[in-house]
């Protein structure tokens, strides 16, 4: 059984944090529709969906994925390369501690989930403005004795690694190579997105269907081209906020911690 872990729109969430994006109005209540969309088609692929409440005190807190990195053996536990983000991680703590050991990242090393991309026991991590060196050598440390490889990967022009790059079949990324090389990611085969669309990057593998937005219909149909099953949702008003598919959760393999 696969779990996603959610948390629902925070009233606050005009006043997020954004780097690349100007901001814009977000129709709040919209964001709450398009969310709930998104937690039922995650159902609908068979995850049982944990929906934590909102919080108005932390604004990006639908984004969860950056809280926290869920291998098979534990959870690590990020530490956001904004501060505003860093009291969005106790609660996300709280709710995987059920699931896994819990490791942590400390300051002054920060990193973000969504720089990370695990491809097999391959963890590939984006030095971003949100994820730095000394983050990214805690994690090295913390997932190594369980196996994993983990590669730094330069990138530019966007917030997150998985903003340029993301899995979508599993020998296949989806990318915008313009933001991230491709010779990062050596044995893998590659989708390129339309360059009239730079952040259709995103998209979101669930036991082998494809969760993506409907802002990308040229990409969408070069996936859709290789034989990718994909489920089109309207995340627009959470686009607002620098936000994409993979950040609304963290999808994992259900077992009790500790075992």
């Amino acid at each position: 059984m696969l779990v996603a872990i959610t948390r629902e729109v925070s009233p606050s969430m005009q006043q997020c944090e954004l780097t690349h994006l100007p901001r814009v109005g977000i129709d709040v209540q919209l964001a709450r529709d398009q969310h709930r969309q998104y937690a039922k088609a995650l159902g609908e692929l068979g995850c049982e969906v944990v929906s934590l409440p909102a919080d108005a005190a932390l604004p990006d807190s639908v984004f969860v994925e950056d809280t926290a990195i869920v291998l098979d053996e534990l959870a690590v536990i990020a530490c956001p390369g904004v501060s505003s983000r860093r009291d969005e991680t106790a609660s996300i703590a709280q709710a995987l501690a059920a699931y896994r050991p819990l490791a942590n990242i400390e300051p002054p090393g920060t990193l973000e989930g969504g720089d990370v991309l695990r491809v097999g026991k391959m963890v590939y991590v984006g030095l971003s403005g949100r994820s730095n060196p000394a983050g990214i050598e805690q994690l090295r440390s913390l997932i190594a004795p369980h196996g994993y490889y983990l590669k730094a990967v330069e990138m530019q022009g966007c917030l997150h690694l998985k903003s340029a790059v993301t899995l979508v079949e599993p020998k296949t990324l989806l990318i915008n190579s313009a933001w991230v090389k491709a010779v990062y990611f050596q044995g893998m085969d590659f989708v390129e997105v339309d360059q009239e669309e730079p952040y259709g990057a995103n998209a979101l593998l669930v036991d082998g269907t494809v969760i993506y937005p409907a802002s990308f219909p040229r990409t969408r149909q070069r996936l859709e081209a290789r034989g990718i099953v994909i489920k089109t949702i309207d995340v627009a008003e959470l686009q607002k906020a620098e936000g994409a598919v993979t950040c609304c959760s963290l999808i994992f393999t259900s077992r009790m911690a500790g075992r």
